[in-house]
């Protein structure tokens, strides 16, 4: 493997047991996700510095390898050789300003993501979003957390299913209900919250489907002593 672009890809599509996405190497190293297009594409022939260092130790390879080509790819250490490592999946928490400008995943500016949280194996393209507001009480309350699938189809949608939506610029999730006539409109899970009903109208396009939910009864940033 000559160039750097051929290593890349082979540290990221062959090496791992999960291919490992553009997108999460971009978030890894810090740069945004066209730098990466650039490496893999070949236009950037060179990774120097930082960012050399962050992309093998995110893809653990030897740097000079992946810099150079000289050397093994993998560095192993003896103890360790036979034991699978395993690489958690993370998914960004976008804010509600991301989710009503979202077009895909790969569309929001994953530097200026500041929470991820892990992500179940079957879910590819899946990001969350944290509850504001008490709309859906209380089912799910502010400060929750909900995992949304935006891979699956509208036309799947069934009654009763919870789905984001975006109107516009503003983005909300609220359960879809389907009545016989075949109409179709949003509603609080709340019913004190006023509108309780939101109808789908052109305006509206479908985000994704609410799949997971999670609370965090306690949540605390870890404070570390400096030595």
């Amino acid at each position: 493997m000559k160039t750097l672009a051929e290593r890349l890809r082979y540290a990221m599509e062959i090496l791992p047991l999960k291919k490992i996405k553009g997108v999460e190497l971009a978030r890894a190293v810090g740069v945004k996700p066209p730098s990466v297009s650039d490496w893999l594409s070949g236009k950037s022939k060179t990774m120097d510095g930082e960012n050399l260092v962050k992309a093998a130790k995110f893809l653990d390879v030897n740097a000079t390898w992946l810099a150079t080509g000289n050397g093994k790819p993998k560095v192993e250490n003896i103890e360790f050789a036979n034991v699978a490592k395993i690489r958690p999946n993370m998914a960004p928490v976008l804010s509600w300003v991301q989710a009503g400008v979202f077009t895909n995943v790969e569309s929001i500016d994953m530097s200026q993501v500041e929470e991820w949280l892990p992500l179940p194996d079957e879910c590819t393209n899946c990001f969350y979003l944290k509850v504001q507001g008490v709309s859906n009480n209380p089912d799910f309350l502010e400060g929750d957390y909900i995992l949304v699938d935006p891979d699956v189809y509208y036309s799947d949608m069934q009654s009763g299913d919870m789905i984001v939506v975006r109107r516009f610029d503003d983005a909300t999730f609220k359960k879809l209900v389907i009545e016989t006539d075949g109409s179709r409109y949003l509603q609080a899970l709340n019913p004190e919250f006023k509108p309780n009903i939101i109808p789908l109208d052109e305006h509206c396009m479908f985000v994704g489907q609410v799949i997971d939910c999670v609370r965090y009864v306690y949540k605390a940033k870890r404070r570390v002593r400096k030595s």
